[in-house]
């Protein structure tokens, strides 16, 4: 694994190198596996998929994600993309079929699959956990991109006896597929994702499980604040049971830190003209603001952005017409939400801009007949 590699030219970017030199074998050809997959196959890099599902295989193998396995396949790196509870299973008997390559699995829990494998005696030396912190709402091959990790963070587990040339290999994957490297423990990722990926899942599925005996007249009201909140309540129970029992304790700890804080929210809510009350309300929403304001904003940046939301009639062209018109202006947009208004024939498109646009956006819309809902300004 010591031998050098010459970098090959990329032939989707010319003139860019590309790092990933191949053959890399994908175990799982699921969302993540088979997303991988096309995203190497667009740089030139020969893929072999395999997946004990065989339909899922022959899925991602008509859409392109990568070939089947062959005789003979001498694979430099390996990703197992397999759920949490066969992960060890899987990295265990890819290191032993394949001592010349490197293994890596994307599975979204990273101490207890390491653990595992440490308990049973494997040789770890040419295993490096790690997690692309990407996904969409539904999986499957068929829901498959090459472009979910672009941007993204990509968490990787190294240790002490780690090659520095087996650890290039994994960063220079998530390099070539637009990702951020990102160098973590084990025990660190995990309760990391238990804050920022897990919990969530939780509170959006709790808050969404409501909703199941709400009368229709309430949930007519909905707008896009509720949409936002919820919008990951729509998973795949059976891959959650796994990564929530995988990841349990960190999860516990964020998920009984948060229900005391609802408790004391609920007590001043039940005696709101008490001393300390509105003290109690208020706080809990400002730091809710000063929260949000740490989280990264595109591409990971610490940068700030101003929203504002436009009308846009409910007509074929519009959203063209309203890109058009911001280019024309030389505003780049930097996030879109899109909400259609129930009983309404137009929908409100809600624009994030950087601050020091913000005016000239405003003004330039309205003078090409745009209606301007709100702004931060407001």
């Amino acid at each position: 694994m010591s031998d050098t590699v010459v970098p090959a030219r990329d032939p989707l970017v010319p003139g860019r190198v590309r790092r990933t030199t191949g053959p890399v074998r994908i175990v799982g050809a699921g969302l993540l596996g088979a997303s991988i997959g096309h995203a190497l196959r667009a740089h030139g890099v020969d893929v072999i998929l395999t997946d004990t599902s065989p339909t899922q295989l022959r899925l991602a193998i008509d859409y392109g994600a990568g070939r089947a396995e062959a005789e003979g396949d001498a694979p430099r790196l390996i990703v197992v993309a397999v759920p949490p509870d066969v992960t060890a299973d899987v990295v265990e008997r890819e290191l032993g079929r394949f001592p010349g390559a490197v293994v890596t699995d994307v599975a979204s829990v990273k101490l207890g699959p390491l653990e595992e494998l440490r308990s049973r005696g494997v040789d770890l030396t040419h295993y490096i956990g790690s997690h692309p912190m990407a996904g969409r709402e539904r999986g499957g091959a068929i829901s498959a991109r090459a472009d979910i990790f672009t941007g993204r963070p990509w968490v990787v587990c190294r240790d002490g006896e780690t090659p520095a040339a087996d650890l290039a290999l994994v960063e220079d994957l998530a390099l070539d597929l637009g990702a951020m490297p990102i160098e973590m423990t084990p025990e660190e990722h995990d309760r990391s994702v238990a804050l920022v990926s897990h919990v969530p899942q939780v509170v959006a599925s709790l808050l969404a499980s409501r909703f199941t005996d709400a009368p229709d007249e309430s949930l007519r009201l909905a707008g896009q604040g509720v949409r936002d909140t919820t919008r990951i309540a729509h998973s795949a129970p059976e891959l959650w049971v796994q990564i929530l029992g995988a990841n349990a304790a960190p999860v516990v700890d964020v998920l009984d830190a948060l229900a005391a804080d609802l408790s004391s929210f609920a007590e001043a809510l039940r005696h709101p003209d008490a001393a300390g009350s509105r003290r109690t309300l208020a706080d809990t929403i400002r730091r809710g603001n000063e929260g949000v304001e740490r989280l990264p904003g595109k591409h990971g940046q610490h940068r700030r952005f101003e929203p504002l939301v436009v009308m846009v009639d409910d007509t074929p062209g519009q959203l063209g017409r309203l890109f058009g018109d911001l280019g024309e202006l030389g505003i780049n947009i930097e996030d879109l939400r899109l909400e259609h208004s129930p009983g309404a024939q137009f929908g409100l498109a809600e624009i994030s801009v950087v601050p020091g646009v913000l005016r000239a956006a405003v003004e330039g819309l309205e003078q090409r007949g745009w209606r301007i809902a709100s702004t931060t300004h407001d």
